[in-house]
């Protein structure tokens, strides 16, 4: 196999090639993932977390087992964790080669030698002990290459040579130099005179009495030993830093030669390999992170039966929150979601702080994850991709300064049906809550009779519990047009608490005002009996 091509995301080069031409990249940008609060739990540093998204159900496949073996492997995410500051020391080191420009440094390429070695030893260690254990063929194809390079001849050979020429350095304890002046004894010139196996001392004679040693010693200075470094900017360090650090890569032009053969040959090669995978491992690591804590928790987690994006399915058995259930210390309420010939689209009403926002995320995330190809926050569960996911959440006040919130409001739709297909997911919450509540149902109406003809999947989250009225009209019409339908979900509530449970009737907005109100305290029979007692306690 030709490992420059391989990749822990992608089976194959043509899946990655489709994915990084667009093909199979869904429209999925980091401000929907930041709504949905995904962000917060992926804090990459080498690539956005919207660029891991695919339509591919191959990849997703291929993804999924690789998140199964690291579930039942914690050791394969402790050896991954240990391998990424290794490789973050190799880039590093790169950088610093390139800003310098010093591409012949010779203790550079010994460091990157031994940080490679070190990245094989580290993978070989852990990727062996459950090789037995791993399914998926990415990690059962990472462990054989790394077992392969680490019982090579070559590699043996390497280790050796290594060893060889680090014990040469490290046997250097102090350098001579010889410093030529000019009439002014500032210096004018400067080269090594000897790389020595012994450190110098102080010549300072209260050190040779204390040594009890007054005969001739070379590596005894005349005067005392100035710490390197008092006195000087930071400038000035670097500099002699750099004239040491030349001054031994001149002693060993010899040595060089040939270990940069081995680099060019071999090393550079295979370090490549590793560290195109960097933003890989980071993105497993991360995720796997996610899902073990959710596991931990006694949260299901579920490899979805995976439709084709053409299906437009969703059915998802207990589905919650995951960003939720990781925040919160008690448990939190599963639902079940369908998305069927019945109800392309469905407008969620309920109380304030019902769990409206919440089951709207869900929905979201569960799609986002299953096309970043982890398993999915619901019992079961069968999904299939979407070309888009597109967010309408409330803005902060500074994005409507120039338009004013509805304004704003309107012109993001505007935006979202320029581009949105049949194929796409729209999440709407508390849209339009800006304005009075004729205008506010006049407008989600027109949306929701357009979102009809476009046949796209959606979850409206609503005040407007009067709008159920307006989609028996919006569902006549789609009949007649073929468009899709419109059905209404409600956030329950019982005996006036809320109960975080979503149920697929029609919304009774007296009902929940009622309950509200005598919660509270606020409704008229309430009012009245207090008011009552209190005129008669005061006879």
């Amino acid at each position: 196999m030709d490992f420059t091509n391989f990749s822990l995301l992608y089976p194959d080069a043509e899946s990655a090639r489709r994915h990084y031409s667009g093909e199979a990249m869904p429209d999925i940008d980091m401000f929907a993932l930041e709504e949905l609060g995904l962000l917060e739990i992926f804090d990459l540093k080498n690539r956005e977390l919207s660029e891991f998204t695919t339509t591919d159900p191959e990849v997703i496949k291929y993804r999924m087992d690789t998140f199964g073996d690291m579930l039942e492997n914690e050791s394969v995410s402790k050896t991954l964790n240990r391998l990424i500051p290794i490789l973050g020391d190799i880039m590093e080191l790169r950088r610093l080669e390139a800003d310098s420009g010093d591409a012949n440094s010779y203790l550079t390429s010994i460091t990157e030698i031994e940080l490679y070695i070190s990245s094989i030893d580290t993978l070989n260690e852990g990727l062996s002990e459950v090789r037995g254990n791993l399914h998926g063929k990415a990690l059962t194809t990472l462990a054989d290459r790394i077992s392969e390079l680490a019982g090579s001849e070559y590699y043996s050979q390497l280790n050796k040579k290594l060893s060889e020429l680090t014990n040469r350095v490290r046997d250097i304890k102090s350098v001579t130099i010889g410093v030529n002046l000019d009439a002014q004894l500032r210096p004018t010139e400067a080269g090594v005179l000897s790389i020595n196996p012994q450190p110098f001392r102080s010549g300072d004679v209260i050190e040779k009495i204390l040594r009890l040693n007054f005969k001739y010693d070379e590596y005894t200075c005349i005067a005392q030993l100035v710490p390197f470094g008092k006195k000087q900017n930071e400038n000035q360090k670097t500099a002699l830093s750099l004239a040491f650090n030349s001054a031994i890569n001149d002693v060993y032009k010899s040595s060089l030669r040939s270990w940069k053969k081995i680099v060019q040959s071999y090393v550079l090669e295979n370090t490549d390999f590793l560290l195109n995978l960097m933003p890989e491992i980071e993105f497993f690591v991360k995720g796997t992170e996610m899902l073990r804590r959710l596991r931990d928790r006694g949260y299901p987690l579920i490899k979805p039966d995976i439709f084709p994006m053409e299906d437009k399915v969703f059915a998802a058995k207990a589905l919650y929150n995951p960003c939720v259930a990781l925040k919160i210390d008690g448990q939190i309420v599963p639902n079940d979601l369908y998305f069927d010939e019945n109800a392309t689209i469905y407008v969620l009403t309920g109380p304030n702080r019902g769990g409206k926002s919440v089951v709207t995320c869900a929905l979201g995330l569960s799609q986002v994850m299953l096309q970043l190809g982890m398993f999915v926050p619901a019992e079961e569960a069968k999904i299939s991709p979407v070309d888009a996911i597109f967010t309408h959440f409330p803005t902060g006040a500074e994005d409507t300064i120039d338009k004013g919130r509805l304004g704003e409001e309107c012109d993001r739709l505007r935006e979202i049906f320029e581009v949105v297909t049949p194929y796409s997911l729209v999440l709407m919450d508390e849209s339009f809550s800006s304005t009075g509540a004729y205008e506010a149902s006049y407008i989600a109406a027109e949306v929701l009779g357009a979102l009809s003809h476009v046949g796209c999947r959606c979850l409206f989250s609503t005040h407007l519990h009067q709008l159920a009225a307006e989609l028996e009209d919006i569902n006549a019409r789609a009949k007649e047009t073929g468009d899709a339908m419109i059905d209404t979900l409600v956030a329950g509530m019982e005996t006036g608490q809320r109960s975080f449970k979503i149920y697929r009737r029609k919304p009774d907005g007296k009902s929940y005002a009622r309950d509200i109100a005598e919660k509270y305290g606020i409704s008229y029979d309430t009012i009245v009996k207090n008011f009552d007692a209190r005129q008669n306690n005061n006879v």
